[in-house]
């Protein structure tokens, strides 16, 4: 029989015309049953509802007469959520469902978009259920006598844990569900809780013992490594017998197709951008009543809009662009169209990845290979966001390669090869800033804390004389700082550390989180109100009466007041297009394992796709030129020219491992005959140029891929030092050793710059083996060189047979990594007048049209490596 929490809700369902999906009963007998785990859904099927409907069914069973009358309850629920965005769309389906079920509750948010007088009623008066974020929550955990504000909690939520899994911010969670769960009081046996007698899952759910109080519960979309990604969640020391995985076993309605340029064999041969194809995306667009085009980078969407707006200005009204640099009312604006479906258009970035509900949009544009199967999954579920509809998205390549991109994403989410998110482990920044938080607030003691810390998957190999080590740097600036009093910042008082320092405090609070980015500076009109931020080394170029696009407008740059551009609107129809830190993606270890699978069938001449058999005489000319090679394959290509020797490999791993691969193999040809060579990458292969013959055959006879010594010759063939110093920069930033400075008062790049710089030069001499020094290095190697992945391809390099041959001039494969290296030469001729040049040349041998697209994204020139 039902509980009168599932008649209610039950009876809710029916007013709406809808019915619980098998996952959703599975997911309210296990919530119902006191587990705690992960929920795997995609995106739009209802997994908000599926999460937040057992919490209420489970508070009115508990108050079945007097659900409707009470209030005051206290924090209830903590719903975390890793975009300030996802609030406003997830607190008002929740406060819908109370209204309409008679629940006198208020759904309230806190994020860094909530305003001083708000976040001084929620300290007043709790709501019921809390959506916040996880900065947000580490500020709740600096605050005065926060355990009461947790006293009551019944669950926590973390929303979209796929997308904080593998980042800081997940080990923010780990930290601060550590000490909220250290809070609950283990209560005795629960009783048991029959499922209704038609639930599929009843037979096999049995009710934990030992129950914790606190439930706490993931929702990911399917990730490859989605146990793991529930062991992180809960915690080491979290009884296996109390986790549970509900899976929702829908199959999501895909319809993905790829735009063909009607004459692929002029169609670029390598760029970023894509318009080429705006008249065919632009009849997608006329033909939908709602689309999302995604672009990867803000720079880019800057261009397709103005682009947009230029070539068809009937969409002016009609259309917006929404990034994470465009002011925070602009960007609620448009979720706000969106929503009331008065947009037809909006070009974006991954600003709107995630579970924002937009029924509207029916189509997804992806402008460019997204580098990721799940990244692009995730977008095309932003189309069709409603269970049993179809999500419709159309994929553009922006050179001719991206097609067979293409085919591997289509081929990847056919075979549901998804990525894995590996855990961060030992971030030690992030652990000296959660110590300084607890400090802040009611302090904390040593032996207690580093327990608690232990539980989590971070910190499960913590020695102790390590976080003694934190202890004396938190307290005393270690071994190295304790001369200067800026970094003495915690005091110790009969064992309870804790920070009396106002200034201290407030510094601290102005500081937390994990999210590092380059100085930036607010853009506000002359007069007007403020449309958003950009990089500080971008405003520093511009003089007075310069013009720029930004946030769909042509400004002109007025003057710097204030640490704030101001600019007016200008009628000039050509401008600049302001840059942003880390734009490119490199490709995935999965998608590249599949676009290995397709130029596998492509050497086979299995002509299964229609990418494949568009770019045929593309491939063509590659054979005919060079070699296609197979799965087991290496493919190295050789020629000479006027710039000089040529080396080209092509592993197809991805621009990290082969930025990485390229400086080893530099170093291992210099260690046989000196040389300097200029390198350039892309996700497919790299170039080594120099002005000598390179010795490849003595090089290939001395195991030039091999793994012996790997880390040596890495350390020898890559500035390591440099490298690392530029991950201490962030580093240093979230353990709080520099100071961005006040909201509205940022301290200039150059000075955090040299801060840092500074520390990691001081820290290296006098105290070689500190701990955030290491972590830096190790950073260094496992995010910006992919170790570990770099590692793997020389092992299954090992295995293929080395196809090498010697060129008259460059293949379809080695032009665009040509194309990269000149972006990084200074030239009085322009990127676009240099490819021209180069296309001419080659076609004067061969009756093809010039292949390139000129490019005006502007591209942060990339460094030159010497062995």
């Amino acid at each position: 029989m039902n509980s009168k929490g599932q008649q209610i809700i039950g009876n809710w369902f029916k007013q709406k015309g809808w019915r619980q999906f098998p996952f959703q009963q599975e997911m309210q007998d296990a919530y119902l049953a006191g587990y705690s785990g992960l929920l795997n859904a995609p995106t739009g099927s209802g997994k908000t509802f599926a999460l937040f409907l057992p919490f209420l069914v489970g508070y009115i069973n508990q108050y079945p007469d007097t659900f409707q009358t009470r209030t005051n309850n206290g924090l209830l629920m903590l719903w975390i959520t890793p975009l300030r965005a996802l609030t406003n769309d997830i607190r008002k389906a929740m406060q819908e469902v109370c209204d309409e079920v008679g629940l006198p509750w208020r759904i309230g948010t806190r994020t860094g978009d909530t305003s001083a007088a708000e976040k001084q009623a929620l300290r007043k008066k709790l709501p019921e259920v809390l959506l916040t974020t996880p900065e947000s929550l580490h500020l709740m955990l600096a605050q005065k006598d926060y355990p009461s504000v947790f006293k009551n909690l019944n669950v926590v939520v973390i929303d979209e844990w796929h997308e904080l899994l593998g980042t800081k911010r997940g080990v923010q969670i780990e930290l601060g569900l550590s000490k909220l769960r250290h809070l609950s009081v283990t209560g005795p046996r629960l009783p048991e809780k029959k499922a209704p007698a038609k639930s599929p899952t009843s037979e096999t759910l049995q009710p934990p013992t030992g129950q914790m109080k606190l439930q706490t519960w993931g929702i990911s979309a399917t990730i490859g490594n989605l146990e793991q990604a529930a062991e992180v969640l809960l915690g080491t020391r979290f009884p296996p017998e109390q986790m549970k995985m509900v899976r929702a076993h829908i199959e999501k309605k895909l319809d993905i197709r790829s735009v063909i340029p009607q004459d692929v064999e002029n169609y670029s041969w390598t760029g970023h951008i894509g318009l080429k194809l705006l008249p065919e995306v632009m009849e997608i667009v006329a033909n939908s009543k709602t689309t999302l085009i995604f672009t990867n980078t803000r720079a880019q969407s800057e261009i397709w809009y103005h682009a947009i707006l230029n070539n068809y200005p009937e969409y002016a009204g009609i259309m917006a662009m929404h990034h994470g640099s465009l002011d925070n009312d602009l960007r609620n604006w448009v979720e706000q169209a969106l929503h009331e479906g008065t947009l037809k258009l909006v070009v974006c970035t991954s600003s709107l990845d995630l579970g924002v509900d937009f029924r509207p949009v029916d189509t997804v544009v992806q402008v460019g290979s997204p580098k990721g199967v799940a990244r692009f999954m995730q977008r095309a579920g932003r189309s069709g966001h409603h269970p049993g509809a179809v999500s419709r998205a159309y994929y553009i390549p922006t050179h001719s390669l991206e097609l067979l991109e293409g085919a591997a994403l289509k081929q990847a989410i056919a075979n549901q090869q998804f990525e894995s998110r590996d855990p961060v482990l030992l971030a030690i920044d992030v652990l000296i800033q959660y110590m300084v938080t607890l400090a802040v607030s009611d302090g904390f003691r040593a032996d207690e804390l580093y327990e608690e810390v232990k539980t989590t998957y971070a910190f499960a190999d913590l020695r102790r004389t390590e976080f003694n080590e934190l202890l004396g740097f938190i307290t005393t600036g270690g071994a190295t700082l304790s001369q200067y009093d800026e970094f003495l910042k915690v005091e110790v008082e009969d064992g309870l550390y804790k920070v009396n320092s106002r200034r201290v405090a407030m510094r601290h609070r102005f500081s937390i989180g994990t999210i590092t980015s380059y100085a930036t500076l607010r853009v506000k009109m002359l007069h007007g109100g403020s449309l958003g931020s950009i990089e500080e080394g971008f405003v520093a170029k511009l003089k007075p009466g310069d013009t720029f696009w930004f946030a769909g407008r042509s400004l002109e740059f007025v003057q710097l007041k204030d640490m704030t551009a101001i600019v007016r609107k200008s009628s000039k129809a050509k401008g600049l297009i302001p840059s942003w830190a880390g734009g490119r993606m490199p490709l995935s270890s999965q998608l590249s394992s599949v676009l290995r699978d397709k130029l596998d069938e492509v050497a086979q001449h299995l002509e299964k796709d229609e990418e494949v058999v568009a770019l045929r005489s593309l491939f063509n000319l590659q054979e005919q030129l060079s070699h296609l090679p197979r799965k087991t394959d290496l493919l190295i290509e050789s020629f000479e020219s006027r710039d000089g020797f040529h080396l080209f490999v092509y592993p197809f791993e991805g621009r990290l491992v082969h930025e990485g691969m390229a400086s080893l193999i530099a170093y291992r040809m210099g260690k046989i005959r000196k040389a300097t060579y200029s390198i350039a990458m892309n996700d497919y292969g790299f170039e080594l140029l120099t002005d000598e013959p390179i010795p490849l055959m003595e090089a290939l006879e001395e195991d030039l891929f091999t793994i012996h010594n790997l880390l040596d010759d890495i350390q020898h063939s890559l500035n390591a030092n440099e490298m690392a110093r530029r991950r201490f920069r962030d580093i240093a930033q979230i353990g709080g050793l520099i100071f961005n400075g006040y909201p509205g008062q940022p301290l200039k790049n150059r000075h955090l710059q040299a801060s840092s710089g500074l520390l990691f030069d001081v820290f290296r001499e006098y105290e070689p083996d500190n701990l955030l020094v290491r972590q830096a290095f190790n950073e260094a190697l496992a995010f910006q060189l992919e170790e570990f992945r770099l590692r793997e391809a020389l092992q299954r390099i090992q295995k293929q047979e080395i196809v090498i041959k010697v060129l008259e001039r460059p293949t379809p494969f080695a032009f665009p990594i040509m194309v990269d290296r000149l972006r990084e030469k200074i030239t009085m001729e322009s990127l676009e007048e240099r490819v021209a040049k180069m296309a001419r040349t080659y076609n004067a041998h061969e009756n093809f049209d010039e292949p390139m697209e000129p490019t005006p994204e502007p591209v942060k020139p990339r460094r030159r490596k010497r062995p």
